[in-house]
């Protein structure tokens, strides 16, 4: 089923943030928190410190209404500077892969592509984008071809 979440970006602490959270929500993990350790390796990146694959690759929390936070950490390390503002995306995960294109394509009119849709380890159909608006929007289609 077709759904939309939040998903937050932090430096190095999203499992502390993710903790914090599950204190307050009063709700378990939906699965375990995935680890970088967990993953393939990124072609063409550097080998990832013992520090940087215990981070967190991602934990999703139930929170009120059927929400549900999810997050990662993107530490310096790999490439990333969290900031304010850069560490939030509203998640789509379309029923479809051709939804999936088609709001894509649209979201993505005027603004910048930062990750083309493709087919990722976790066997989902996975993108991201900044729209011409400064949002950022992350696509996740389980969907099958």
């Amino acid at each position: 089923m077709a759904r939309v979440t939040t998903y937050l970006n932090f430096a190095r602490d999203t499992e502390a943030a993710f903790t914090f959270y599950k204190s307050v929500f009063k709700t378990d993990f939906a699965g375990p928190i995935m680890r970088f350790t967990d993953g393939p390796p990124c072609p063409g990146a550097p080998a990832l410190s013992d520090a940087d694959k215990q981070l967190v690759m991602h934990v999703a929390l139930p929170t009120i209404g059927g929400h549900v936070l999810m997050g990662s950490d993107a530490p310096p390390s790999m490439g990333f500077t969290v900031n304010i503002g850069n560490n939030v995306y509203i998640n789509l995960e379309p029923d479809t892969r051709a939804e999936t294109d088609r709001l894509f394509a649209a979201l993505a009119a005027g603004g910048k592509i930062e990750m083309a849709l493709q087919d990722m380890f976790w066997g989902a159909y996975w993108g991201t984008l900044t729209d011409k608006f400064g949002v950022k929007w992350m696509f996740n289609c389980a969907g099958k071809k």
